[in-house]
C-alpha cells in the first residue's frame, strides 16, 4: 500500500528535531509495510530530499526569503506577528495543489492522509477526487482554533470534512470539536511517545533513563546501533518541540508484557513537583504558582523547566508568593482569580496571605510557601537529571483567553514512561492520557488549592503512588504505544481503500 502524507512541516535535515512524532509514526508506517512519501512546503529555497529513506516532495511557494511561513514555529503564530505573511497563503495552497496533482499522477498512491485540514485538505482534494484517491483527514486541534478568530474557516472545513473517506482525531477533545463542525464518524488516532522506538517496556527501573553521551556540543538526531536494537537520540539544544522542550535520549525498551514494577522516585529532602514546557498562558503555570501558597516550604519544591513569552510575568509572581510569610490568625485572604495578566507588576505590591487551610488535613498551614525554580532552558543530561529526581509531574493547562487547550499531552505519556506520577487539569484532551484515580489524578482547571491537594496526598501515600504508576503503564500500554495506533492507522487505510 502507498500513501502520500501531507503537512506543513516535516524535518529538512537529519539533525532537524521539528515534529518528531510525525517522523516517528512515518517511520512505524513503513515498518507496517506502507510504502511513503511526504509532501510538505519549501522553507527558504530547500528542495526535494529524502529523510531516514523516506522522499519529501518540497512545493515551493515564494522567493527563497519568504519561504518562512512554517518551521520553526506555527503559521497563526507567525502570522500574528507578521500580517504580510497571510499574503503567501494563496501561493501555498495553489502550488501544493499542482506538486499533489503532480506526485498522484505519476507516484499513484492509494490514499492521501492530510495533517492539519485547513489548507491541506485543499491541496489534496483536486487530486483526491481527479484519481479517485481516499482522502483521510487528521485534525491536531490548532486548525479548529482559526474558526473562534475567523468564522469563514468554518464552512471550508465543514465541507472538506465532507469530502473525506475517514477522520484521525489526537483526542476525544479534538473529535468533539469536529463532531461539531458536522457529525461524522471521527477515529481516535494519538500520538505514542518519542521517548522509545519499540513498543516494548523497560524491566528495570535504571533502565527507565536516558543514557546521554556527555561532551556532545551540537545538535544532533543520531540513530545508532545498540545491542543490536536501533535507538534514536534527540538534543534539544536548538531546536524545541510543541511544548518548548527537546531532550536527548537513547532509550531501549526490552520486550516483555508482563507487568512492568516501577518504585516511586525517592524523596531526597523535598518532595519536588516538575513542569516542563512553554510558558504560555494554556499552560495555566500561574495557577501551580499560586498553589505553593499551600504548601510547606520545608516539604515541598516546585520546578519549572522550559521558557517562553510569560516567563518574565511568571518570575514576578513567583517572587511576590515567596516573599509572602503565612501567618496564623491574619485575617487575609488569598489572592482569586490568577490570569497571566493579573500578576503584571504584582511583585511592586505588598501581598499579604494569612491563615490559609491545609487543603488535606484542615490544619492551617504556617510559615513560607514552597520554593519555586525556574530552571530555563536545560541541557539533555540535566533535564533527565529533573526527570530523575522529580516526584511528580504536573501540568496545570487551562482554557486560554483565545480559547485554546492542551489537544493531548504527550508530555504526559513521556513523564509516566519515566516513572512519574501525574497531576493534570481535566480540560481538552488531557483525560485521553489521565485517568483519575487510575493512570494520574484530575484537578479541576484554575484550582491551586486542588493542585496543592493532589501534592499532597502523593507526598503522604506512597501506595497510591505506587498505583498510579501501574496504572499509567497500563493506560500506555494499551492506548499509547505506536504499534497499536499504526495498526489502527493501517485498518482504516485499508478499509477506505476497500470501500
Amino acid at each position: 500500500m502507498k500513501a502520500l502524507v501531507i503537512g506543513s512541516v516535516y524535518p529538512r535535515f537529519p539533525e532537524d528535531a521539528e515534529v518528531p512524532w510525525l517522523r516517528t509514526s512515518i517511520a512505524h508506517l513503513k515498518k507496517a509495510g506502507v510504502e511513503i512519501q511526504v509532501l510538505a512546503p519549501s522553507y527558504k529555497g530547500l528542495k526535494s530530499h529524502d529523510i531516514d529513506g523516506t522522499h519529501v516532495n518540497r512545493f515551493r511557494y515564494a522567493p527563497a526569503n519568504w519561504e518562512i511561513l512554517t518551521h520553526e514555529e506555527g503559521a497563526p503564530s507567525k502570522m500574528a506577528s507578521k500580517p504580510w505573511l497571510q499574503l503567501l497563503a494563496i501561493p501555498y495552497i495553489i502550488n501544493g495543489f499542482i506538486q499533489c496533482l503532480r506526485i498522484c499522477r505519476k507516484w499513484k498512491p492509494d490514499v492521501i492522509h492530510a495533517h492539519w485540514p485547513f489548507p491541506h485538505a485543499y491541496i489534496a482534494l483536486g487530486a483526491a477526487k481527479l484519481f479517485k484517491i481516499p482522502l483521510v483527514l487528521n485534525f491536531h486541534g490548532a486548525e479548529l482554533l482559526l474558526i473562534r478568530k475567523k468564522k469563514w474557516v468554518k464552512p471550508l472545513l465543514k465541507f472538506a470534512i465532507g469530502q473525506a473517506q475517514a477522520i484521525f482525531a489526537n483526542s476525544s477533545f479534538t473529535a468533539s470539536k469536529i463532531k461539531a463542525i458536522r457529525n461524522v464518524n471521527v477515529e481516535w488516532s494519538p500520538y505514542g511517545t518519542t521517548l522509545e522506538t519499540k513498543d516494548e517496556r523497560r524491566k528495570t527501573k535504571d533502565d527507565c533513563y536516558p543514557r546521554l553521551v556527555p561532551g556532545r556540543k551540537t545538535s544532533k538526531l543520531q540513530v545508532e546501533h545498540c545491542n543490536n536494537e536501533f535507538t534514536h537520540q534527540y538534543d534539544r539544544n536548538t531546536a524545541l518541540d510543541a511544548d518548548g522542550v527537546r531532550e536527548e535520549r537513547d532509550i531501549i525498551l526490552s520486550g516483555t508484557k508482563d507487568p512492568v514494577t516501577v518504585s516511586p522516585h525517592a524523596v531526597n529532602g523535598k518532595f519536588k513537583i516538575l513542569f516542563v514546557g512553554r510558558h504560555i498562558e494554556r499552560k495555566g503555570i500561574c495557577y501551580l504558582i499560586e498553589a505553593a501558597k499551600y504548601l510547606p516550604k520545608d516539604k515541598f519544591e516546585i520546578r519549572i523547566v522550559g521558557v517562553g513569552d510569560l516567563t518574565e510575568q511568571l518570575k514576578k509572581q513567583a517572587e511576590a508568593v515567596e516573599s509572602t510569610k503565612l501567618e496564623v490568625g491574619s485575617n487575609a485572604t488569598p489572592l482569586q482569580n490568577v490570569t497571566p495578566d493579573s500578576f503584571r507588576g504584582q511583585h511592586e505590591q505588598s501581598v499579604i496571605l494569612n491563615k490559609v487551610k491545609d487543603p488535606v488535613n484542615s490544619n492551617e498551614v504556617e510559615g513560607s510557601p514552597a520554593s519555586i525554580i525556574f530552571t530555563g532552558k536545560l541541557s539533555p543530561e540535566d533535564l533527565a537529571n529533573e526527570y530523575r529526581t522529580a516526584n511528580v509531574f504536573v501540568l496545570p493547562a487551562i482554557v486560554d483567553s483565545k480559547g485554546d487547550t492542551e489537544g493531548l499531552g504527550v508530555v504526559l505519556i513521556e513523564a509516566m514512561e519515566l516513572g512519574l506520577p501525574i497531576v493534570a487539569s481535566n480540560v481538552g484532551g488531557i483525560p485521553d492520557v489521565v485517568i483519575d484515580g487510575e493512570s494520574g489524578i484530575l484537578v479541576p482547571e484554575k484550582d491551586p488549592v486542588a493542585l496543592a491537594d493532589a501534592f499532597k496526598r502523593l507526598a503522604s501515600d506512597s501506595s497510591l503512588v505506587e498505583k498510579l504508576l501501574a496504572g499509567a503503564r497500563k493506560r500506555i500500554d494499551e492506548c499509547f504505544t505506536w504499534d497499536g495506533i499504526i495498526e489502527r492507522q493501517v485498518e482504516v487505510y485499508k478499509r477506505v481503500v476497500s470501500g
